[in-house]
């Protein structure tokens, strides 16, 4: 249809052949294969011309039409691929929100206007599988890189290693230290702040480096809750850099020593995944923020 316009823009077999880059063979072969799929003749000839006939002119505007869209698609195509626009799914968990993502989506932003930024919260158990199955184009993960491999589909990028920090009554004598060796809390009743999972072996593979297993005396799974237990003086607890937030104004925090545990924070990715601008921009951001929110959640 394209060679159609050609001609019928052209007014001629020949002009149509050197706008297109072809012979006027070529051209008149084109040209008779459409009217015979049409089932009816689309040129006539004129002097040394042609002009199109009735369907020969109702073609050449479908053929207008598609050239006009063929070429609206080229622009979007050019303007996804250069990060102009398109779309970011990110999965990730509350820790993480507001020393990582917030600014890296406000970088983001920044470079590419056009891009709209899907966050929600990573499932709980598992956030892989919405990377996987290329529901979400990333997701923030505790875990480090070689706990996930090509086989699974998905890579880790390490972001950054999150320590844990000891968190006491205030009244608890090794509150007056600036830090506190991690067998010194052996003996301690601990309150927990970890779901079972990652985050939790951390705590557990240090404790068990420094020679003891924590003795649990309420579960909690949630820090600030846990900030609450230990301001009753009911144990101790460690909570990530990132995950304290708020401070219980009753409670000490205090840097960990002879092991310092620490959970390290990765970034998923699809491994067949195309690279993208806007993707590498989000990374991008994601450690810059990662090299001052450990250090500014401090």
């Amino acid at each position: 249809m394209q060679v159609l316009r050609a001609v019928v823009g052209t007014g001629s077999v020949t002009a149509a052949a050197a706008r297109l880059g072809y012979t006027p063979s070529a051209v008149s072969q084109q040209i008779a294969a459409l009217e015979k799929e049409a089932g009816t003749e689309l040129l006539e000839r004129v002097g040394r011309g042609v002009r199109p006939t009735a369907a020969g002119v109702l073609l050449t505007e479908h053929a207008d039409a598609i050239a006009r869209r063929v070429a609206e698609a080229e622009t979007a195509l050019a303007d996804l691929l250069a990060g102009r626009t398109g779309r970011l799914s990110v999965r990730y968990f509350a820790t993480a929100g507001a020393a990582l993502v917030a600014p890296a989506v406000a970088r983001l932003r920044a470079l590419h206007p056009g891009v709209r930024v899907e966050l929600r919260l990573a499932d709980a158990r598992d956030p892989l599988p919405d990377v996987r199955e290329g529901r979400a184009d990333l997701a923030l993960v505790v875990g480090r890189p070689e706990t996930a491999g090509q086989d699974d589909g998905v890579r880790l990028l390490r972001l950054l290693d999150d320590p844990y920090l000891a968190v006491l009554p205030k009244s608890h004598p090794l509150a007056a230290r600036r830090s506190v060796d991690l067998a010194e809390l052996a003996e301690e009743p601990w309150v927990g702040s970890e779901w079972p999972g990652p985050c939790l072996d951390a705590q557990l593979a240090a404790c068990e480096a420094a020679g003891f297993r924590p003795r649990f005396v309420v579960d909690s799974e949630d820090y600030a809750t846990a900030q609450g237990f230990v301001a009753a003086g009911l144990g101790v607890t460690l909570i990530p850099r990132l995950g304290l937030g708020g401070r219980h104004p009753e409670v000490a925090v205090r840097r960990l020593r002879s092991p310092e545990p620490a959970r390290t924070i990765s970034v998923a990715l699809r491994a067949t995944a195309p690279p993208q601008p806007a993707l590498t921009s989000f990374i991008e951001a994601l450690r810059e923020a990662a090299e001052t929110g450990v250090s500014g959640a401090g």
